[in-house]
């Protein structure tokens, strides 16, 4: 199978990072708690958007992963860079467009939300990421890197496991999207829920210094997270080499 240009590639990594930005943050900015005219929360909650997350990706890995191998998160690009599905000479051109997609759906996200009267992206916290007093459940900085950590690993895990060559052929969206579902389930709660250093680049722009300050642990844990499995997959599963991999490192069974 001939490998898309790396122009398609990384326009179909455009498209899945703003989608994932923009669907998943959006949710949780517009959506997540609404107040409607009788003062009643009607909201879609943390369920609500952890799903918005999984299916943004769900949905996109579908849509275009067989051009780019669905990464949309610079964490998956080193991950998967680690473990060998895609040569290292692509990783830069994949995690800049990763986070300028992000960004693009940040700004587009801060513009519409600013329509509304009385919003404030700094004090609503404009869906970032972040630990100790900006974590939502008060967890310590270590608590919400272990986590991050554990929690893109696992990520990375399921992906690597879901386009094995030995995987089900087909499947690996609904996997990819429903573990994303569960790991927000898991994490929005701990620190509002990265494994994805774009996304979380993607809001902090805009939700204060605050948010910019804590951003860091949202870019190395993830990376770290990512790292671990790339090295021991292999090792764990008995996988041989590449698995899933097509000329210049696009991943297959998307």
């Amino acid at each position: 199978m001939e490998s898309p240009p790396l122009g398609a590639r990384l326009g179909a990594e455009a498209l899945g990072t703003f989608w994932l930005v923009f669907g998943g943050c959006g949710t949780a900015i517009m959506a997540g708690v609404f107040i409607n005219s009788d003062k009643v929360s009607v909201g879609v909650g943390f369920l609500g958007i952890a799903l918005a997350f999984g299916l943004t990706v769900l949905t996109m890995v579908y849509a275009v992963g067989h051009v780019s191998g669905g990464h949309f998160n610079p964490a998956v690009t080193v991950g998967l860079a680690v473990a060998r599905r895609i040569e290292w000479k692509f990783v830069p051109a994949y995690i800049i467009t990763q986070i300028i997609a992000g960004s693009l759906a940040g700004l587009i996200l801060f513009i519409i939300a600013n329509g509304k009267p009385g919003f404030d992206a700094v004090q609503s916290g404009f869906a970032s990421n972040g630990y100790g007093d900006r974590s939502p459940g008060h967890y310590s900085l270590i608590a919400c890197l272990i986590a991050e950590i554990v929690l893109t690993a696992f990520f990375l895990y399921v992906i690597l496991g879901a386009t094995d060559d030995r995987a089900p052929k087909g499947f690996a969206g609904l996997a990819i999207g429903l573990s994303l579902t569960l790991i927000h389930l898991v994490g929005i709660p701990i620190t509002n829920t990265s494994v994805n250093p774009a996304r979380s680049l993607a809001v902090a722009w805009f939700a204060g210094a605050d948010a910019l300050k804590q951003v860091w642990l949202f870019i190395v844990a993830p990376i770290i997270g990512a790292a671990i499995a790339g090295i021991s997959y292999a090792v764990i599963t008995g996988a041989r080499g590449p698995a899933a991999e097509v000329d210049e490192g696009v991943a297959q069974n998307p």
